[in-house]
């Protein structure tokens, strides 16, 4: 089976060029995107339309409700669900979103967590409700792990409860004596190069798209169902459309706030894509389809 990763920010062009190659080698498409994969955040999240999802069979998109919890063992449980399926029905994949962070996960891997039996998962939820006492305890036992948690992060909190009850073990003393283990080898990744004033005006324009395609309608929509406390709710694109619904800004800062805060996130994008990854094959979009098939068909 080939696989293949293609990375790069947001606004750079990746869906498309995915859809183009994926037509071309016979292959699946497993998207990499924190937004893509919550239902009903379809002009926030940018993700394919319904004509290219029919086109080309797509995964980690809509699966999720946007008040429920995505966490990267999530997303690569999806991976090794996804690729079991490439094997069986004998496609390649194609890996492709903006959260990178997804992919060095899958790269580097997770440390297991302990077997966890019902006895402990009862007592645990019956000390989380009271979540900051849960947090306070923990970071007086190992102040190292928690000091990168939120008392409020109640999935992290107890993620980090649930090792100490079922092992007796520090979460730093546990991922210490149970180190991860990767998940992928040997996977081809292709980053987009992108010039910063052409990504900016490429943002800017779709960011103007959005607005005129009911991106205040679909916010106001996704507040009324899921309130604004869901962690999907504080996304870029969310977030500046609430500060207008509370009258903190015009329709027309609606369009520029998105805008900047969207060219500071594909900054950190290309920073990590940079400096996270090593053998990365990078050059302009143009260019990139053309080197990925030379690969693919050398490769046989």
């Amino acid at each position: 089976m080939t696989q293949l990763a293609l990375i790069g920010p947001t606004a750079s062009g990746k869906s498309d060029l995915a859809i183009k190659i994926a037509k071309k080698i016979d292959a699946y498409i497993l998207s990499i995107d924190s937004l893509s994969i919550y239902k009903e955040i379809d002009i926030v999240s940018a993700k394919p339309s319904q004509k290219e999802l029919q086109e080309v069979k797509h995964f980690g998109i809509d699966l999720l409700n946007p008040d429920e919890y995505f966490s990267v063992e999530i997303f690569i449980n999806l991976y090794k669900e996804v690729a079991s399926l490439c094997e069986k029905e004998r496609k390649s994949l194609i890996i492709v979103g903006g959260t990178s962070f997804y992919l060095k996960s899958l790269i580097s891997g997770l440390s297991d967590i302990p077997k966890v039996d019902d006895d402990t998962y009862l007592r645990v939820e019956k000390k989380l409700t009271d979540l900051r006492a849960c947090y306070d305890f923990l970071y007086a036992l190992d102040e190292e792990y928690m000091k990168n948690i939120s008392p409020s992060d109640r999935y992290r909190v107890e993620k980090a409860l649930l090792i100490y009850e079922a092992s007796k073990l520090t979460p730093s003393e546990w991922f210490e004596a149970n180190p991860p283990k990767p998940i992928i080898k040997n996977l081809s990744i292709y980053n987009i190069e992108v010039d910063r004033e052409i990504l900016r005006e490429r943002i800017k324009k779709r960011t103007l798209k959005m607005v005129e395609s009911g991106l205040i309608d679909e916010v106001c929509r996704l507040e009324q169902l899921y309130t604004r406390l869901p962690h999907s709710m504080n996304s870029i694109g969310i977030v500046e459309v609430l500060e207008y619904l509370d009258g903190k800004v015009t329709k027309e800062q609606i369009i520029e706030n998105i805008s900047t805060h969207t060219a500071q996130l594909a900054k950190r994008q290309q920073t990590f894509n940079r400096t996270q990854f090593e053998s990365v094959i990078s050059a302009p979009l143009e260019d990139l389809e053309e080197l990925i098939l030379s690969s693919i068909h050398s490769q046989k």
